[in-house]
């Protein structure tokens, strides 16, 4: 079987697919699986072990006019998929995957894009699965039918190659972090508007409640943008 998996659009909504994507491996291991997703995105899942093949999807870049679209259209239709599971919401993802003519659908009925799935999967209602986000894609999975109950990633680990660690504990000493101090590291900041963002105030206050906790000399990591 050959399946197409449309990956989420953004950094933090990957990582909490993490756990559903591992549930496909594992419940398909003699699949093909292929992963279409930003590059940003196919740059963490890379070494996870979670798939055969990344295809790069830039609407950005590459994909941005009608002429890149339809070459990724191409591209996806001659691999001949048996399966798309969309873990994206939007419209796009569900279209993509109509023009690749990819016989099975599988994704929530969201953004008026179920008659383009060949299984729309009704949206979970407030209360009906765990708050952690990374239910919402696994629940995808048990509706569908890929999974007999919610399984839990208490913790969602990354496999990252000693290349990767040691650039990042270069970068980290460079802007001034201790080699063998506890490290927090907090991402205060969200794309396309405030209002995903929580109160710098709140911020203060729940890093201070996990330093008191640590009990521990600790150093606070803010990333962002410059």
């Amino acid at each position: 079987m050959k399946i197409m998996v449309r990956a989420t659009n953004w950094v933090g909504d990957a990582i909490m697919a993490l756990p559903a994507l591992r549930a496909i491996r594992h419940r398909h291991p003699d699949a093909q699986i292929s992963i279409v997703a930003r590059p940003y995105v196919a740059d963490i899942y890379r070494d996870q072990q979670i798939c055969d093949e990344l295809v790069a999807y830039d609407p950005n870049g590459a994909h941005r006019d009608w002429s890149g679209r339809e070459k990724l259209i191409s591209d996806l239709r001659t691999r001949k998929f048996d399966v798309a599971l969309l873990l994206q919401n939007a419209f796009d993802a569900a279209w993509l995957a109509w023009r690749a003519q990819i016989p099975q659908r599988i994704g929530y009925a969201r953004d008026a894009r179920s008659l383009l799935l060949t299984k729309p999967i009704p949206v979970p209602k407030p209360g009906e699965i765990p708050p952690h986000e990374k239910f919402y894609y696994l629940e995808l999975l048990r509706r569908a039918g890929w999974l007999d109950q919610l399984s839990d990633e208490p913790h969602i680990t990354l496999r990252v190659p000693d290349a990767a660690r040691e650039r990042a504990a270069h970068t980290l000493l460079e802007a001034g972090s201790r080699p063998n101090a506890l490290r927090i590291a907090v991402g205060a900041g969200a794309s396309y508007g405030s209002a995903k963002c929580w109160p710098p105030d709140l911020f203060a206050k729940a890093l201070n409640a996990l330093l008191s906790r640590a009990n521990a000399d600790a150093d606070v990591i803010l990333f962002g943008t410059p």
